[in-house]
């Protein structure tokens, strides 16, 4: 059973940074893909960025592109987000999330992973 626990959430003002991380227990990461996803209120879930443990092969969604950064430390089995220049609308909860089929290829066509943590709260206001 893969266990993932994100944490580094909090408030903060626009144009502030935060770092998220995942950590991943109960599997090594070496050869898996995480995904970071996020869900405000009253709106869908949405893919924010993806990592390919295997080679770093990155993606992420247009809305965050320049300000996010993803990267790993699999010694750590650890995923972090790295959010930088933060806006009210990056305002949600967001959650780490991977399975043995995650890939690059199919995170971009919203694939669901079927291992998730509890979220974190992430509130962009001044």
């Amino acid at each position: 059973q893969v266990q993932l626990v994100e944490s580094g959430g909090g408030l903060v003002q626009p144009g502030g940074s935060l770092r998220l991380s995942c950590a991943a227990s109960m599997v090594t990461l070496d050869y898996y893909a995480i995904g970071w996803f996020r869900q405000a209120p009253g709106k869908e879930r949405e893919g924010v960025s993806c990592i390919d443990l295997s080679d770093g092969t990155t993606t992420y969604a247009d809305s965050v592109k320049g300000r996010f950064t993803i990267s790993r430390d699999n010694a750590k089995n650890t995923v972090y987000l790295q959010m930088n220049s933060l806006k009210p609308e990056d305002t949600a909860v967001y959650y780490c999330a991977t399975d043995q089929f995650l890939s690059i290829s199919n995170y971009k066509m919203g694939y669901s992973p079927g291992y998730w943590g509890q979220g974190t709260q992430v509130t962009v206001s001044s």
